[in-house]
């Protein structure tokens, strides 16, 4: 690890000199002797811990990125036409692949005619914003063994065996589209990320250090259907992995108990408008099976949770179980459900940008409801942890956005949506850098220098990020 005195940070009203030895903060006070110590001079810039993003699908985000981007489609009619320039942009045999349909919010329904109009016999899978439905042509559908009906769409376990195989297939193109999409999180001052990419992630995050990956910290989470794998090789949450640099390390066991808002299968007390109530993928006494399970491997449970019936079953299984861990998502809570968090010790890891998709298709379907949607202020106040993070692909790899998202509750020329749930730049910093932004002797040199005001929550301000000492992203 490197070692180096950075001079002149500013951290809180005043310059300090930080001392790095061996990856960690040794000292931390203004005029410190450099000693041997390269010295690198920060030149009066503000000094934070890094930032983490805690909910990433790192390879599918990085893939992803090339595919044809529907977020501006606001109907089936405008993402078929998208489907057919792709298709001629990007002549050939191979799937044309794109992201983003937001079908929630369409005035008219996916067919799955229109694909085949579009792009004849070349298969077509084209992924839904909130990653759980895959809407096929028909070529896809023979592509990947699949029955389709007239509307080709699949949803929640069907769509995520789509996603699988279209990883294998782009896997050659994999490892340097994550490189890329790491090195672009390290210019926006992120050190670190948890994995939830639906894959046994220990052996391709071994292969990306030993080639040389070293661009951030990640912990690589596991799922059930590798859980017995995991214990036989003694993983465990937060255990090291193999890699030189001591960057990688055993993340969360998630499970997905209900499915998500736009592909209404978010599991509800109340039903969606047209009757239905969504999914619950996991019946409470599997889950409180698995939780006990995931305590004697020692794997903290992640569980993903998004409408208000589905985050209350994940409460009533870690309160029977005594076991502690997360509630990904926690989009919609109910009322009764907010000190639960804290009383039982259950993380609330969420993702703000979210929100600035989605304020339409919840006005939609959850009528009546949104006062307890994205509820980041009540949680907060009724005890809860909150953590933040993207959920990349649904939303960028930028923890920024989802601060500015957390503290101002609107994107570009919008009112605030529920702004009463507004927490405080101060909080949404912390629930970013793992509960505490100002660095201390002690800590990993895992850290971010800005030469912009802290209050434009901006990746534009990132003048450096370190990991363990080292630069990832320096523009001076």
């Amino acid at each position: 690890m490197p070692d180096l005195l950075l001079h002149r940070a500013r951290l809180g009203a005043g310059l300090v000199d930080v001392r790095i030895e061996d990856g960690r903060i040794t000292a931390l006070a203004p005029q410190l002797d450099a000693g041997p110590l390269e010295v690198v001079e920060a030149d009066g810039r503000r000094l934070l811990r890094g930032l983490w993003d805690e909910h990433v699908h790192m390879t599918q985000a990085a893939l992803a990125a090339s595919w044809i981007q529907l977020g501006g489609a606001t109907s089936a009619a405008e993402a078929t036409e998208l489907v057919r320039r792709g298709a001629a942009e990007q002549p050939g045999d191979w799937p044309l692949l794109g992201i983003g349909f937001r079908d929630g919010v369409w005035p008219d329904l996916p067919t799955r005619a229109a694909l085949d109009a579009a792009a004849g016999e070349r298969p077509v899978v084209l992924t839904s914003h909130d990653v759980h439905a895959v809407w096929l042509s028909s070529a896809a559908g023979r592509r990947f063994g699949v029955e389709l009906d007239d509307s080709g769409l699949l949803r929640e376990g069907a769509a995520f065996a789509v996603a699988r195989d279209v990883r294998e297939l782009s896997e050659a193109s994999a490892d340097p589209a994550v490189a890329a999409l790491a090195e672009q999180a390290a210019q926006r001052g992120v050190v670190g990320i948890v994995d939830f990419e639906m894959a046994w992630n220990k052996d391709p995050w071994l292969r990306r250090a030993a080639a040389g990956f070293a661009a951030l910290r990640v912990e690589a989470a596991v799922y059930p259907f590798d859980l017995d794998r995991a214990a036989d090789e003694g993983l465990c949450t937060g255990a090291a992995l193999d890699d030189d640099l001591g960057l990688l390390s055993v993340g969360p066991l998630k499970t997905l108990i209900d499915g998500a808002l736009n592909t209404r299968t978010a599991y509800l007390a109340e039903p969606y408008p047209d009757g239905t109530r969504g999914l619950l993928t996991v019946p409470p006494d599997e889950l409180r099976a698995l939780l006990t399970r995931a305590r004697e491997v020692a794997l903290t449970p992640a569980v993903h949770a998004i409408g208000d019936a589905a985050v209350k079953s994940a409460l009533d299984a870690f309160e029977a179980t005594g076991v502690s861990g997360r509630i990904e998502h926690a989009q919609l809570v109910a009322d009764a459900d907010l000190p639960r968090f804290g009383r039982l010790g259950v993380t609330a890891s969420v993702q703000p940008g979210h929100l600035l998709d989605d304020r339409d298709v919840a006005e939609q379907h959850w009528p009546g409801r949104t006062g307890r949607a994205y509820p980041f202020r009540r949680l907060l106040d009724a005890g809860a942890t909150l953590v933040l993070g993207s959920d990349t692909p649904v939303a960028p790899l930028d923890p920024w956005l989802a601060i500015r998202a957390a503290v101002e509750r609107t994107g570009d020329e919008q009112p605030p949506w529920h702004g009463e749930q507004r927490i405080t730049l101060g909080e949404a910093l912390a629930a970013s850098t793992r509960g505490r932004a100002e660095p201390r002797v002690g800590d990993a040199a895992d850290l971010v220098l800005l030469d912009e005001p802290l209050e434009r929550m901006s990746a534009s301000g990132v003048a450096a990020t370190l990991v363990a000492g080292r630069f990832t992203h320096r523009r001076f």
